[in-house]
């Protein structure tokens, strides 16, 4: 006789140790749903670690397939004293920011270096990080360094990777910025840049051809330019490619700057420009600059003569201009932020130094740059005073103000500048508007007259400098130093070609002012975060035309000296500070402190002023702050060496809870085991008693043995005689009828009785499954004839734990999922480490997944929930209750360890509060105990393969196939004809002979 269900255990694991041995295989439509027992494989790679939600159609990019290769930048920053010391420090920090190196990423493309003036001996600078990278190899992967760059500096920007924690409502930040000035530190940005042609150079004074008419008339004049400057044969690949130039000039270099600029814009009509000049800490050092391009990329620059040393022993120089060149995947948007602030009215320009016939062109390039005289443009002073005032009263409740009180206020303003209507020197106005001023205003009017005009654009734009920022809309006003100014007439002369003065374009007066500094860089930010939502919204990056591109990579920031803690009143970190509030996704901020910043006011971020004539100018500022905001043009995924930290500080965590765990079930499996092992050791080593049938003899705990007492302090126990079980079987109901003396101590059986009725009669409580009718509607669907129901445990007695963890929940998902009729949970904790909670887990985690599965699904016919078998070793009514109250559908009951009319007993109270019993038998004459009972009495009996002496399984398979064919096994049948046969432990695997 064969049984018409097989219990497989499933133990743990869905395809657990039953089918690690056997050579058996569940045939196909074993479940209704699905074949596959075994969890779904699913891809472990690592995905690429991006600052959420990332590019793509976030951004209205589609990005390209990604190749392994990110465009990161890793700055490190030491303020050790010793230079080499700081170099080892801040590359190491830089290299455990990058991404692991791979096979098509393992050299740094690019590392910008600032060191503080006052180390000594500057020129090892190139030296030292070349040579801390390639002995980092090892360790980080990286091999070398294609091109350096960098300076000295009078202050030093870096960042270090992490941030403190957020405040509540603020997200999280890759990194904390750290400003060092005039104090010893050294900053090392390292840069990755796949799919950029990058090209270093060097030029001097003497290499740099100088600008004029004539040069551009030459066909291949451009050519011949960016040749004589280290840049030929560059960009002539891709003519559509605009390429981006950073440029490190030394003090020195400044008076030939502007010819490199020109030269630039000519060569490259596209290009975009940004840079700083180095800088010292005391004017008796003298600055140095370093470039350096391997040998390798030397051979490679496309036939032009590459100018930067291919030996870091000479990349480094005392004069003229370093730089590096970038084209391709990559995009520099920039902004800079002027620190002045605007004093007085609003004036025209009413004449402008004249040319005079006969004077040298140096002369009369002057008076193109002088203010003769100007006048008070009264609308537009009225308008911007009461822009200045909604400005400085935002956030107050606005009063309502009477016609009357306005024009009053008009006429008040227009009175003040009375004089003014009248044209008079720029300088005798600077003196009437120097005396409105607060004394620390006065005293820089005195010290330095700074006056902006204004660069045109201002249809539809707010008058207010703050509010235009905010907006995205660029400055209003350019500002520069005034160089000489005319004793005799009171007109102010520019630096020579520095600006064209127009007559009637209007200009204002400024002052250097910290607060109103820190609320243009404010407003900076918020205009260039404004711009770039724009572009996620419509598709297009922050600011232009250009498509949009992934997010930013990294950020450089550029202020001169007289900024920084001086200007933002002893705060020192402000600026770049602001750059990680407003960018808290971007892993990078570095920098130096300038002696000027060179590029576009605007750059790119109020693209829409580049085409007003002189608006967007590409020069050298001073007093000034340059932010540049690196990004990947074809969307890469960013880097985030944060997220990187903290998964690999959440695994380092994981493996100590791992080995802790490990430990603790390895500590628990010997217990178990031991304990088994005792259960079927007797005094005399003989075997267990059996009576004349053969059924072992188990006896009860012996009530003399007790155990042990607690009073107060003092543990204690007496025990009259010693009681050792004989079999493994009769240890085991020792321990548990102990756990439930324990259970009984917490909660009577009274009380226990009470609650299960309570739940009986509450509608809203759920009530037991049909457990056996769902596994005789699955193998009536059955094309193999029998089914596979799969049983949870932990562990078993004679091996101990059958998975590393033991994930509940997770395998009754999984159960659910593959459409499993019925499923069996074993609650044991003397022998097989289980709960009574795990029955309510079990029947928890399979609501959710079938209605999760019914979610997907749209509906459709509905996920079958299977009902839950509970397999303990019961013996008494109250373990019943609580399993009714643990949510269990059925109840396995051992036969073995039970007497007749303790079998009875416990059938009528399962069938009073609802639950199937399911009979576990090894003999013969256990199935004839079942056929004493009342038919109906249990749904199932279950032909167990286990030996009930030491609990260890047949592996012969002669127990199991014995009582499948026995009488008493058929009159049972016979009996019961609507009960289920179903086998148990091993018994699908075990392999026989056609002869067996």
């Amino acid at each position: 006789m064969t049984p018409r269900a097989l219990l497989l255990l499933l133990s743990s694991a869905a395809s657990g140790r039953s089918f690690q041995h056997a050579a058996f295989a569940p045939p196909s439509g074993l479940f209704p749903r699905s074949t596959a027992l075994s969890p779904p494989v699913r891809d472990v790679r690592p995905a690429p670690l991006a600052a959420a939600p990332g590019g793509g159609a976030d951004d209205g990019v589609s990005p390209p397939p990604f190749d392994g290769r990110y465009q990161s930048f890793a700055t490190g920053m030491s303020t050790n004293p010793s230079l080499p010391a700081a170099i080892e420090e801040a590359v190491g920090s830089a290299l455990s920011s990058l991404p692991p190196a791979s096979d098509l990423q393992y050299e740094v493309d690019l590392a910008v270096v600032h060191a503080s003036s006052l180390y000594e001996d500057p020129g090892a600078v190139v030296q030292s990080v070349i040579r801390n990278v390639e002995s980092s190899s090892g360790l980080y992967g990286y091999a070398g360094v294609r091109h350096v760059v960098g300076g000295t500096a009078g202050g030093v920007i870096g960042s270090r990777c992490g941030a403190a924690s957020p405040e509540e409502g603020e997200a999280a930040r890759e990194c904390t910025p750290v400003e060092a000035e005039a104090a010893p530190a050294v900053s090392v940005t390292l840069a990755l840049l796949p799919g950029v042609e990058l090209r270093t150079f060097y030029v001097t004074k003497d290499r740099l051809p100088e600008y004029d008419g004539d040069m551009t008339r030459s066909p291949d004049a451009a050519e011949r330019w960016k040749k004589d400057v280290g840049l030929g044969g560059y960009g002539t690949e891709g003519e559509d490619d605009e390429p981006i130039f950073m440029l490190l000039p030394s003090p020195a270099f400044q008076t030939s700057l502007d010819d490199l600029l020109r030269g630039l814009n000519f060569a490259f009509p596209s290009s975009q420009t940004f840079g700083g000049v180095a800088s010292t800490v005391s004017s008796l050092s003298r600055a140095r600059i370093f470039a350096y391009t391997s040998p390798r990329d030397a051979a490679d620059g496309g036939g032009g003569v590459i100018t930067a040393s291919t030996t870091p022993e000479g990349s480094s120089h005392g004069d003229g201009c370093v730089g590096v060149a970038m084209s391709g995947d990559v995009r520099a948007d920039t902004m800079i932020a002027q620190g002045a602030k605007p004093v007085g009215g609003v004036y025209r320009v009413v004449s402008r130094g004249a040319a005079v016939p006969g004077k040298s062109g140096d002369e009369n390039e002057a008076a193109k740059s002088t203010i003769g005289a100007i006048v008070l443009d009264e609308g537009a002073t009225i308008e911007q005073a009461e822009e200045e005032e909604k400005l400085d009263n935002d956030g107050e409740e606005e009063e309502e103000i009477d016609e009357d009180d306005r024009e009053a206020k008009r006429a008040r303003l227009l009175d003040e500048y009375a004089k003014a209507r009248i044209p008079k020197p720029p300088l005798a106005e600077a003196n009437f508007v120097m005396k409105t001023l607060s004394d620390d205003d006065q005293a820089f009017m005195r010290r330095a007259l700074l006056i902006g005009l204004e660069r045109g654009g201002s249809v539809g734009r707010s008058p207010s400098e703050l509010n235009r920022l905010a907006r995205g809309e660029g400055h209003r006003f350019t500002v520069r130093q005034v160089a000489s100014a005319g004793m005799k007439d009171g007109s102010v002369t520019f630096p020579l070609g520095s600006v064209d003065v127009r007559v009637g374009s209007r200009c204002r007066f400024f002052v250097r002012d910290g607060d109103f500094a820190r609320r243009e860089v404010e407003a900076l930010w918020t205009g260039f975060k404004r711009k770039e939502l724009e572009g996620s919204l419509f598709g297009n990056g922050s600011g232009g035309d250009e498509p949009g591109a992934g997010r930013p990579t990294g950020c450089i920031v550029l202020p001169t000296l007289d900024r920084g803690a001086k200007l933002f009143g002893g705060k020192a970190g402000f600026e770049s500070g602001l750059v990680s509030e407003y960018l808290p996704d971007v892993p990078s901020v570095s920098g130096f402190f300038s002696n000027g910043v060179v590029g576009n006011l605007d750059g790119t971020v109020s693209a829409g002023n580049a085409n007003l004539p002189g608006s967007n100018e590409n020069t050298l500022w001073g007093s000034s702050s340059q932010y540049v905001v690196f990004r990947s043009k074809s969307n890469r995924p960013v880097f985030s060496p944060r997220r990187a930290r903290e998964e690999a500080a959440g695994a380092a965590s994981a493996q100590v809870r791992d080995a802790a765990m490990d430990s603790k079930l390895a500590a628990e499996d010997a217990k178990r085991i031991q304990l088994t092992k005792s259960f079927g050791d007797t005094l005399a080593g003989e075997a267990a008693p059996r009576a004349p049938n053969g059924e072992l003899i188990v006896r009860r705990r012996e009530i003399h043995s007790g155990r042990a007492m607690s009073v107060s302090t003092v543990e204690w126990s007496v025990a009259e005689k010693t009681a050792k079980p004989t079999s493994a079987l009769e240890g085991y109901m020792w321990e548990k009828e102990t756990q439930v003396d324990r259970l009984r101590e917490r909660i009577p059986l009274a009380l226990l009785m009470s609650n299960t009725k309570a739940a009986m009669m509450d509608p809203t409580r759920p009530r037991p499954r049909d457990w056996i009718g769902s596994v005789r509607r699955s193998l009536a669907e059955s094309e193999g004839g029998f089914v596979v129901i799969p049983e949870c445990k932990r562990m078993e007695p004679a091996s101990g734990s059958l998975r590393r963890r033991y994930d509940l929940p997770g395998l009754v998902r999984h159960i659910t999922a593959s459409g499993a009729p019925a499923m069996s949970v074993n609650s044991d904790g003397v022998m097989f480490g289980g709960t009574m909670e795990d029955i309510t887990s079990a029947r928890e985690a399979s609501a959710a997944a079938a209605a999760s599965l019914d979610a997907e699904g749209g509906g459709g016919d509905g996920v079958a929930t299977p009902p839950i078998l509970a397999s303990d070793l019961l013996l008494y009514p109250y373990q019943l209750y609580k399993l009714r109250l643990a949510g269990a559908d059925a109840v396995s009951l051992v036969v073995g360890a039970v007497e007749q009319k303790d079998l009875l007993y416990l059938t009528k109270i399962a069938s009073t509060v609802g639950l199937q019993v399911v009979a576990s038998v090894t003999t013969e004459v256990q199935v004839g105990m079942l056929n004493l009972l009342s038919p109906g009495s249990v749904a199932a009996v279950v032909v167990s393969n286990r030996d009930l002496e030491t609990y260890e399984f047949d592996t012969t398979g002669d127990q199991a196939l014995r009582l499948l064919g026995s009488d008493e096994l058929a009159a049972f049948r016979e009996r019961n004809p609507d009960a289920l046969v179903l086998a148990e432990g091993r018994v699908g695997i075990i392999e026989r002979t056609d002869e067996d």
